[in-house]
């Protein structure tokens, strides 16, 4: 007997199936699609769908849950358009107590200021002040978290030998290991990212588990039934021999909470001017970073891959990029669904490499913003830029691509319209193949093609119903449609009309 059936919407499935106009569901999981007078109903409670257009929930298959849960608990600095925006928000948030933090700021608009140690004294002298820039890859603090943090020797930015407060890679991270929440605040955290997720329409997160408290809170609150998202924990590679140890490997767990891959960081950021690359940045004599070097990639994922676990590699620039490939083609790992999370520099033959090997590309159509003509990736890259995040191209190679946000920001409807407006024209994806990647694409890189990521029979009751159609708006205006109902299992847990 139907639970439940969806009705008066736009059913767009994302398989081969047709558009349809009602969804029946028994048990949180989809039984029929098609029109409501061919559906068995009889005793059904109706969903109203408000003429709105039903689609399967979104994936956000990378993402950070308690950094978007900082934002809205901490100091928001996303879309602050300078210092000044950046410690008045500090102040707004001062709670009077222990660090004092924001999260998101991204300094490449502004007018050649950066966020340093004596600005941000202006929030304060006697506490420790931390701003997380929106990659994550750099940090800026006061003088009083200089005085207090134990710093290693790289990653700490200097002028005329003395510490600017910018810190990146290695040094950014002591700076989270300083701030790591204890068990409340990540409940606190995670929480209130689920209603940031919820009201975008997200159904699932592939999440980049950075704290050791994380994956505790995530069981609790599923075995608490408070979890109505579905999260798949990919672990830092500093967790593997505890993951290892617990005799977890990929896909254990519940229907809500599974082990995803383990991941590491193979270079940085090209906003933080650490990205790996072939040849030198255009601003200047650097090729980045290696966070881990080629040598030791190799043990890594040969000790991954033996553990019967999923791989994932933060590679951005084409030499990261290039020495995972190489990795990966000497591993015999077609089975477990590897992946390559970023992908941005692909010169030479990056693209058809990519495609022939059995990784996932988990990219972030994000990150365009800054590919525009004139932006960061021209002032890092030059003529370069445009060889940065070549979706048509992979798409085109049959790379199987998995879309994300990196909480940058965490928004599926903004990254499939970046995905449609690239900067470079031949870039651009149709809204059915975006929207593919933001729903089947990460369903795939999560081995979860079989239960969701489509509209069909036997999937999951996960959807995302919109106020209108992406493919009736102009391709510039997707991401000002709204969320107007989010389902999981076939319960409504967002509703925008609440």
């Amino acid at each position: 007997m139907v639970d439940r059936v969806f009705t008066n919407c736009e059913v767009r499935p994302l398989s081969d199936e047709d558009p349809a106009s009602a969804v029946a569901v028994t048990d949180g999981t989809i039984t029929a699609v098609g029109d409501p007078d061919e559906l068995s109903t009889a005793g059904a409670e109706t969903v109203d769908c408000r003429d709105g257009v039903l689609l399967p929930g979104f994936i956000d298959a990378h993402t950070h849950l308690e950094i978007v849960g900082r934002r809205a608990v901490e100091a928001d600095l996303a879309g602050a358009d300078g210092p000044d925006d950046c410690i008045d928000r500090l102040l707004a948030a001062d709670d009077g107590e222990g660090w004092l933090l924001g999260f998101g700021y991204d300094e490449s608009d502004w007018d050649g200021d950066r966020l340093q140690a004596a600005t941000l004294d202006r929030a304060s002298t006697e506490r420790p002040v931390a701003a997380a820039r929106e990659d994550l890859h750099t940090v800026s603090v006061n003088h009083a978290a200089l005085d207090v943090l134990d710093l290693p020797d790289n990653g700490v930015r200097t002028e005329d030998g003395a510490p600017t407060g910018v810190l990146v890679e290695e040094a950014a991270e002591a700076v989270f290991d300083a701030i790591a929440p204890d068990y409340t605040q990540t409940r606190e955290y995670l929480l209130a990212a689920q209603e940031v997720a919820l009201s975008e329409g997200i159904t699932a997160v592939h999440d980049m588990v950075r704290q050791s408290h994380a994956p505790r809170v995530y069981r609790d609150l599923d075995s608490k039934d408070a979890l109505s998202l579905r999260v798949r924990l990919n672990y830092w590679a500093d967790h593997l021999d505890a993951v290892r140890e617990l005799g977890l490997v990929t896909n254990h767990g519940s229907d809500r909470v599974q082990t995803g891959a383990i991941k590491t960081y193979i270079d940085g950021s090209l906003g933080a001017g650490t990205a790996r690359l072939r040849d030198p940045y255009a601003d200047s004599d650097s090729v980045g970073e290696w966070r881990t070097d080629p040598d030791a990639l190799q043990e890594l994922v040969a000790a991954v891959d033996d553990a019967g676990l999923q791989f994932a590699a933060h590679a951005i620039g084409d030499a990261a990029i290039d020495a995972l490939l190489s990795t990966i083609e000497s591993v015999d790992a077609a089975d477990e669904r590897h992946r390559v999370e970023h992908a941005e520099i692909l010169t030479g033959d990056l693209v058809e490499r990519l495609a022939a090997s059995p990784l996932v590309v988990s990219a972030q159509p994000n990150f365009h913003r800054w590919a525009a003509p004139g932006g960061l990736y021209d002032e890092r890259l030059g003529e370069r830029r445009a060889l940065t995040n070549r979706f048509r191209d992979l798409a085109d190679a049959g790379a199987q691509l998995a879309f994300g946000s990196d909480c940058m920001p965490l928004s599926p409807l903004y990254g499939v319209q970046q995905a449609v407006t690239a900067p470079e024209p031949s870039q651009r994806l149709t809204v059915d193949e975006a929207l593919r990647a933001y729903t089947h694409g990460g369903a795939y890189a999560g081995f979860d093609e079989d239960r969701m990521g489509t509209v069909t029979p036997g999937s999951v009751a996960d959807f995302a119903v919109l106020s209108a159609s992406p493919w009736d708006v102009p391709d510039g205006d997707i991401s000002d449609i709204t969320v107007s109902l989010t389902v999981s299992d076939g319960e409504v847990v967002f509703d925008s009309g609440d």
